[in-house]
């Protein structure tokens, strides 16, 4: 597999994943995904044969985002990474491809002295799978909000960096 920085050809992929995974997800369109690639400080997109089969998205602090979860990590933290979405292929799930974004995210963070990595997973409706990757990496519950008008809970995750080795 080979990983390097999303492109705009690389947006109909893209969108197709988050497509596949919205019920985890919010709805991505094409005019938001390219206000967010002009935000990103991180968009990665993992290649097999060619084929984008998984992408990471995720900005600074700073950001004009208005997602209610980074602006949750905003009010809190002065310094953090938000991993706004990670989708990878349904069909590669569980061989490496999550792993290989957070790895990549992990070093971003690590050499550019950025302290904190931050994000969020569903609880309700839950999202099991997602919650033990997280912990895998370090990630550890810092809040919960209700989002999409109340009809999901998500649980604020964040990993604080080990200045000597990176991740937790």
């Amino acid at each position: 597999m080979n990983l390097r920085p999303a492109t705009p050809s690389d947006f109909p992929a893209v969108l197709a994943l988050n497509a596949e995974s919205v019920r985890f997800l919010s709805p991505l369109s094409e005019p938001r995904l390219r206000l967010l690639h002009e935000q990103a400080t991180l968009h990665e997109v993992l290649e097999e044969q060619g084929e984008v089969v998984a992408f990471l998205l995720a900005l600074r602090e700073g950001a004009d985002y208005d997602s209610l979860n980074y602006r949750w990590f905003a009010s809190r933290y002065p310094h953090f990474l938000y991993i706004d979405r990670v989708v990878v292929s349904q069909r590669l799930q569980a061989r490496g491809a999550g792993t290989a974004l957070y790895e990549r995210a992990f070093a971003y963070a690590t050499d550019t002295g950025v302290p904190l990595l931050t994000c969020e997973f569903d609880l309700d409706p839950p999202n099991p799978v997602s919650a033990r990757f997280h912990a895998r990496f370090g990630f550890q519950e810092v809040g919960r909000q209700a989002v999409s008008g109340g009809a999901k809970q998500v649980s604020l995750q964040a990993a604080l960096l080990r200045p000597d080795r990176g991740r937790p």
